[in-house]
């Protein structure tokens, strides 16, 4: 295992057996390393690196601290990682998502407020019938996003809202080619929307289901 690796397991460590929790000022940096046993470069390299995943907070002048820990926060490294796919492995982010993002609609149905419903229902109807690509697009990750917030997850949320970035740009190229796409969608849109209306959790997850189904169905033919 490298130095580095070694330290940012000792540090994992600390947080893991509560000897450090959310929101504690590490020791200073000469007597962490001393009691963990590493170089003090070591540790700076290891500070740096659990400060780019979001699991420690660097103040200039004041400390080092552990963060909060949110699973918001922490997930936002797998949105930064993930912006760095290539083309063909936005089938296998659809996949995921068709997993995920049913399984979330199915939680937020007995949970979301009729407001939020009207919210989402007047979003649609502003789109009108024949909105561009781009707007439906960006309409459609706002939609999306609401739903799952809703569920009241706060991890599946920040996973899907990771996912959702690599497979925008398949939904506008769908948007662009094929003909009856626009309408589809808006038309699946309402079918989600109703279902959640209706309280019906089983026919919520089967039309998102079917919705994002459609999109990875659509890029395995052309690709």
């Amino acid at each position: 295992m490298a130095v580095t690796d070694e330290a940012i397991e000792k540090i994992k460590g600390m947080i893991v057996s509560g000897a450090l929790r959310p929101g504690d000022r590490l020791p200073k940096e000469s007597e962490l390393a001393a009691g963990l046993g590493l170089s003090r470069n070591s540790l700076r390299e290891a500070v740096r690196a659990l400060a780019l995943i979001r699991v420690l907070d660097v103040r200039q002048g004041d400390g080092t601290y552990v963060t909060s820990l949110d699973p918001r926060l922490l997930l936002e490294a797998m949105s930064f990682v993930v912006d760095f796919h290539r083309d063909d492995t936005v089938l296998e982010f659809l996949a995921v998502r068709r997993i995920l993002e049913p399984a979330a609609t199915g939680l937020a149905c007995p949970l979301i407020a009729e407001e939020e419903l009207d919210a989402l229902a007047a979003q649609l109807d502003a789109l009108g019938d024949e909105p561009s690509v781009e707007e439906l697009v960006a309409a459609d990750l706002e939609f999306h996003r609401r739903i799952v917030a809703a569920s009241g997850n706060g991890v599946l949320c920040s996973l899907l809202d990771g996912l959702s970035g690599p497979t925008t740009r398949a939904r506008v190229w769908r948007g662009l080619t094929q003909q009856d796409a626009v309408s589809r969608t808006l038309h699946e849109h309402r079918q989600i929307l109703g279902a959640l209306r209706a309280r019906d959790a089983e026919a919520a997850r089967s039309w998102a289901t079917v919705h994002i189904a459609s999109v990875e169905q659509w890029l395995r033919s052309t690709l």
